[in-house]
C-alpha cells in the first residue's frame, strides 16, 4: 500500500503540492493526470526518495521494490536480452553465484530460490517483453550501442517491466513507443499483477490499462474510480454541481446581508439581524469550479484551394541509398479533403513516406505528380531541436515576416496559443508543450494545402490534445497523421494506410481491427471481421468513385460560396457608405443609387444562397446514394 499523508512539495521555491493525502491499496492500477507543470513528475521523485518533502510523509511496506524507467538509456556493448535479464537483480545474483558455489547445501538453496522466482522461464519472458516493444529475435541479440536513443529507451522500459517491481512508476512511457508498442503496453499493464502508478496523456491507455485516476489539481490529489472517460464525466458533473451550490449560497448570503443592513438598527428586528449575522459567519465559502480551458490551436486554411488529386504516385520507390529502396510499389492518391493516418511499426518507413510527400526525398523509380501550386508542410518531434534556443517565439516568426508591422507579427504569435508572457521567453526555457505549439505554428504558417504531422502529441497534455483534434477537424486542408495516440487517429482520420512489407497500402479495417491484428487478439469473429473488411473496402472504393464523379459539382459549390462572400462584402461596403448621415443632404442621388444597389445585392445573395443550398443538397444526396 502506498500512503501519502499531508504532503507538501516545493521545487525551486515554487509550491507544487500542498497538504495532499492519498492511499493506493496494493494491486491498484492508477493513472496520474493533471496539466503539464502541476507536479506529477515531482511527486514520483518524492515517492522514490529523490526529493524530500517540505511537510508530511510517504510510506510503503518494508521491502517494497519500486521500479521506474532509467533516465539514461542503456548503450553498453551487451545484447539487449542480457540487459533485460540483468534487471532482475536477485535472479542475476543467484545465477552468478550458482556458477561458483561449491557447498551442496548452498547450491540446493540457490536452486530452490531460482525455482521459486521462476528463473528458468526468465529468458522467454524477457524475449516476450522485448518482442512486444518492437524487437524481433535478431534485434534482441544485437548490442545496445547499435540502437538509437529512442530504441534504447524501449530497452530501459523492457528492463523495468521484466523486473516486476511491487510499485511500478511510469512517466509518459508511450513517448518513445509507436502505436503498436503502445497497444502492447496497454495489454501488459492491464494484466500486471502489482501496483502501477502511470503518468500519461494518452486517454485510450488511461481507459484500458488502469482502473482508477489520481487527479493533481490546485496542489491537491483526488482519487477517482474508473478509467479516464469515467473520471472526466464525473469531474464535469461535480464541477457543475459545485457551481450551482456556490451560486445558491451567494444568493442566500446576499439575502441575509440585505436583511441585516435594513434592520440591524431597528430594535424590534435587532435579534433577528444578529441571528443572520451569525448564520453568515457560519457559511463555509464554496469555491468556484476551476476553469482550465486550454488555449486553442489555430491552423490557417489554404488561401487558394487546389484541385484533387493533390498528390498522385504511380509505381513509386523511395529510399536513402541508390538501389536500396525502403518503400516500393507505391501507387496512391491524396485528395484535397483527405484525413489519412499512417499505421505500421517504427522502422517500416512511415517517416520516409512523409519525407517523400513533403519533398525532402525524391523517387528512385515511378512518378510523383503534385497539383500546381501545392503547399506541403511537415511537423515532426525531432524538429524541436531545430528551434533557435536563444530566440523567442516573436523572433522566430519575425524571420518568416521580415517586412510585416510589429502588430501583425505579435498577432501571428498569439495564434500559436502561447501565453503573452511566453512570447518573449527564449525557446530553451519553454516547456515541451510550448515548444510543440511554437513549432506547429511555424510549420503551418504558410497555410499549406497538405499538413503532415509526425507524432504531434508527445509533449501535449490531454486538454491540449483535444484542442489539436478540434483544430485539425476545422482545418480545410488535407492531413496526414503519424501518431501512437489512438484517440487522435480515431477522432481525426477517415482513411487508414498501412506501411508494412516495404510498401504503403490502404487498410480496410478500423482501429479495433488493427489492435486485434497487432496484439493477436480477436475483438470479433474472423468471419465477421473479414466480411466487414470486404464491405468497408467496397464502401471506400465507391466513395472514391463518387468523389471523382462529383468533383465538377463540388467546384461549382465552392465557386458559389466565393460569389456569396464577395457579394456580402460589397453589401457591407455599401451599408457603411449609407450610414453617413451627411450623404443624404450632400448627394441625395448617390444615396438613392446606393439604396437601389443594396436592394439588388440583397436579391442576388438570396438567389446565390438558394442556388448553394440546391447544389449542396444534390451533392449530399448523390454522395449518399
Amino acid at each position: 500500500m502506498l500512503t501519502i499523508n499531508d504532503l507538501s512539495l516545493r521545487v525551486a521555491g515554487r509550491l507544487l503540492i500542498e497538504h495532499a493525502s492519498l492511499t493506493l491499496p496494493a494491486g491498484t492500477k492508477a493513472g496520474l493526470v493533471g496539466r503539464n507543470g502541476t507536479g506529477k513528475t515531482t511527486l514520483f521523485r518524492a515517492i522514490t526518495g529523490e526529493l524530500a518533502p517540505e511537510t508530511g510523509s510517504i510510506s510503503l511496506p518494508k521491502g517494497t521494490r519500486i521500479g521506474q524507467v532509467a533516465q539514461e538509456a542503456p548503450g553498453t556493448e551487451e545484447p539487449l536480452i542480457d540487459i533485460v535479464l540483468k534487471a532482475d537483480k536477485e535472479r542475476d545474483r543467484l545465477m552468478r553465484e550458482a556458477d561458483t558455489a561449491t557447498d551442496p547445501h548452498r547450491i540446493a538453496e540457490i536452486q530452490t530460490r531460482l525455482a521459486d522466482i521462476d528463473a528458468h522461464s526468465a529468458e522467454a519472458r524477457a524475449a516476450a517483453i522485448l518482442s512486444g516493444l518492437g524487437f524481433d529475435d535478431e534485434a534482441q541479440k544485437r548490442l545496445a550501442s547499435s540502437f538509437s536513443g529512442g530504441w534504447r529507451m524501449r530497452v530501459a522500459l523492457a528492463s523495468v517491466l521484466f523486473a516486476e517491481p511491487d510499485l511500478l512508476l511510469l512517466d509518459e512511457p508511450t513517448n518513445y513507443l509507436d502505436l503498436e508498442g503502445t497497444l502492447w503496453l496497454e495489454g501488459y499493464l492491464s494484466r500486471y499483477p502489482r501496483t502501477v502508478l502511470l503518468i500519461s496523456h494518452d486517454r485510450d491507455l488511461l481507459n484500458r490499462a488502469v482502473s482508477s485516476i489520481v487527479h493533481l489539481q490546485q496542489q491537491r490529489l483526488t482519487f477517482w474510480r474508473g478509467g479516464y472517460d469515467q473520471f472526466a464525466r464525473q469531474y464535469a458533473e461535480k464541477a457543475e454541481l459545485q457551481e450551482k451550490m456556490r451560486t445558491k449560497q451567494e444568493a442566500q448570503r446576499k439575502h441575509m446581508e440585505a436583511f441585516v443592513e435594513r434592520f440591524r438598527a431597528k430594535a424590534s428586528k435587532a435579534r433577528q439581524a444578529q441571528s443572520r449575522l451569525k448564520a453568515i459567519a457560519r457559511l463555509q465559502p464554496i469555491a468556484a469550479a476551476v476553469n482550465e480551458n486550454v488555449v486553442p490551436f489555430r491552423f490557417p486554411d489554404p488561401v487558394k484551394p487546389v484541385a484533387s488529386p493533390i498528390v498522385a504516385i504511380e509505381g513509386g520507390a523511395v529510399g536513402y541509398e541508390p538501389g536500396k529502396p525502403i518503400l516500393k510499389n507505391l501507387t496512391l492518391r491524396i485528395d484535397n479533403d483527405d484525413r489519412i493516418a499512417l499505421l505500421g511499426a517504427n522502422g517500416n518507413g512511415k517517416s520516409t513516406f512523409a519525407k517523400l510527400i513533403a519533398g525532402r526525398l525524391g523517387l528512385e523509380a515511378g512518378s510523383l505528380t503534385l497539383a500546381p501550386g501545392l503547399k506541403v508542410s511537415i511537423f515532426a518531434q525531432h524538429q524541436l531541436d531545430d528551434l533557435r534556443p536563444d530566440e523567442n517565439a516573436h523572433q522566430h516568426l519575425r524571420r518568416l515576416m521580415p517586412d510585416a508591422p510589429e502588430a501583425k507579427v505579435r498577432a501571428g504569435v498569439a495564434r500559436f496559443g502561447l501565453a503573452t508572457e511566453k512570447m518573449e521567453t527564449p525557446a530553451r526555457d519553454l516547456s515541451g508543450g510550448e515548444k510543440a505549439r511554437l513549432l506547429m505554428g511555424l510549420a503551418a504558417f504558410e497555410a499549406p494545402h497538405l499538413f503532415i504531422l509526425d507524432e504531434p502529441t508527445n509533449h501535449l497534455d490531454i486538454d491540449s490534445r483535444e484542442a489539436l483534434v478540434d483544430a485539425l477537424n476545422n482545418y480545410e486542408g488535407a492531413v496526414i497523421l503519424i501518431s501512437h495516440d489512438r484517440h487522435l487517429i480515431e477522432a481525426c482520420a477517415d482513411r487508414l494506410w498501412l506501411v508494412s512489407g516495404g510498401t504503403v497500402q490502404p487498410y480496410d479495417g478500423d482501429m479495433e481491427d488493427y489492435r486485434a491484428l497487432t496484439t493477436g487478439g480477436s475483438s470479433r469473429s474472423r468471419e465477421k471481421r473479414e466480411a466487414d473488411k470486404a464491405s468497408k473496402a467496397e464502401r471506400r472504393r465507391e466513395a472514391a468513385r463518387k468523389r471523382a464523379a462529383l468533383e465538377p459539382l463540388a467546384k461549382e459549390i465552392k465557386a458559389t460560396e466565393g460569389l456569396i462572400e464577395r457579394t456580402r462584402k460589397r453589401i457591407s461596403t455599401v451599408e457603411a457608405e449609407m450610414a453617413d448621415p451627411v450623404l443624404y443632404d450632400r448627394d441625395p442621388a448617390k444615396a438613392s443609387a446606393l439604396a437601389k444597389e443594396r436592394a439588388e445585392l440583397s436579391r442576388r445573395v438570396a438567389q446565390q444562397e438558394e442556388k448553394w443550398l440546391e447544389l449542396s443538397s444534390r451533392y449530399e444526396e448523390e454522395l449518399a446514394e
